[in-house]
């Protein structure tokens, strides 16, 4: 029987998703004032979780087919790049952005309210795992930003807007990338490779996740094990083996696991395909699937455990993936006036993503990044140009009186 676990989901719902499927572990002693507790969400934030879930499986269903090797993503992470886009955009560009999100049109206020209530309660929900949500807007100096957006952004993202000089392009690519590496441990140190004196602003989000298994795995119990690929060749990995009882389900097509985290607010959920399935169809079923009925199916269930020890790392051009997902205006004839008179369309989205599973837990990270172009008709810089080349007489001055302490005629000799 081929062994093929479907890591990439399990990670990508580990990082959009507050499982509370099956039993949440008990906490005594020191862990009492960490016990579980839900997310606490409006019926209309509620019902945005949901909608997300519908952009997620398609997202990871895309991803799937375009990757050539193992992926790892962050749905949430792109979420929250796309939250920020829609401030920014109007009309049929707005409205092709909300709906690949699953948001209805003209939803962009609730949209916002439930981008914070996630900022704001994610992050804290267990003293056990770090996760760190964040996000940026690195504009090049003196280009506009309207004021509503950058309010909003700030507001609802809580988006730092840092205006560095992209004709500088060294010192902008160091602060860019800086950011990155600083926001996601240093599991992401660099994410882009130059920057470009024709972009406008870089939209950023990153993501960093960390936290220890309920049920940790033995060291001593990993050993080398085969691995099988879908068209039967094997190799050998470093397979995490322990007999524990965990949320368990499974059907004809799969087996199903749920491993929690920390006091259980988080979890990673395995999808295992049985006999001639292949990870294609679950990706392909999972975006059918009521996702609060399966996931609430797992049971606890003693079994034999066996994960591989790994580490992925991957980066994605996502422009064709998220035009063929319903918003191909936003890197063609886009309306970003909301963000800028000066915005023109996306040169680019981008996603890096790393993840580490060990014996004591995993560790992953993610940055998006989205790419607005510089309207080609704008003005440029909104900016005085004072460039003092020739003779000029300078004062000094006393701000409350006017008193002048010293003035005097500056002609280069």
């Amino acid at each position: 029987m081929k062994h093929l676990l479907f890591l990439a989901a399990g990670a990508a719902l580990m990082m959009m998703t507050v499982v509370s499927c099956g039993e949440i572990p008990e906490v005594s002693g020191n862990d009492a004032d960490n016990a579980y507790k839900p997310l606490e969400l409006s019926t209309k934030a509620a019902g945005f979780v949901k909608k997300g879930g519908t952009f997620t499986f398609d997202f990871i269903d895309r991803i799937n087919k375009e990757a050539k090797e193992d992926f790892v993503v962050s749905p949430l992470s792109m979420q929250f790049l796309l939250g920020m886009l829609l401030d920014g955009a109007n009309g049929e560009t707005a409205a092709q952005i909300a709906k690949v999100l699953g948001y209805g049109a003209g939803e962009v206020d609730e949209v916002n309210q439930f981008c914070l209530s996630m900022l704001q309660q994610l992050p804290n929900l267990d003293n056990k795992t770090k996760l760190n949500i964040a996000n940026a807007i690195f504009l090049d100096d003196g280009w506009p930003l309207n004021g509503s957006f950058r309010k909003d952004v700030s507001k609802f993202f809580d988006a730092e807007v840092s205006n560095l000089d992209f004709a500088n392009g060294e010192e902008a690519l160091k602060a860019i990338n800086g950011w990155c590496s600083k926001q996601t441990e240093g599991l992401i140190p660099k994410v882009i490779d130059n920057v470009d004196p024709r972009i406008l602003a870089y939209l950023m989000n990153a993501v960093y996740f960390k936290s220890q298994w309920v049920y940790q795995f033995s060291k001593d119990a990993t050993s080398d094990d085969l691995f099988f690929d879908e068209d039967g060749n094997f190799g050998t990995v470093k397979m995490m083996k322990q007999v524990s009882e965990v949320p368990y389900h499974e059907n004809d097509r799969y087996q199903m696991v749920r491993l929690p985290y920390g006091n259980g607010s988080f979890s990673m959920i395995i999808l295992l395909p049985k006999g001639d399935y292949k990870v294609s169809d679950i990706t392909a079923e999972l975006k059918n699937t009521d996702w609060d009925r399966l996931r609430t199916k797992p049971a606890e269930v003693e079994i034999d455990l066996w994960i591989p020890k790994f580490e992925t790392k991957f980066k994605i051009r996502l422009n064709d993936i998220l035009s063929a997902m319903g918003m191909p205006l936003a890197f063609t004839a886009a309306d970003f006036s909301a963000m800028s008179p000066a915005a023109s369309r996306l040169s680019f989205v981008q996603q890096d993503a790393v993840i580490k599973v060990d014996e004591e837990g995993s560790e992953a990270a993610a940055v998006s990044v989205a790419a607005i172009e510089k309207n080609a008709t704008s003005v440029g810089p909104m900016r005085p140009i004072f460039h003092a080349d020739h003779p000029f007489i300078y004062i000094i001055t006393e701000q409350s009186t006017g008193a002048v302490l010293f003035a005097g005629r500056y002609s280069g000799k």
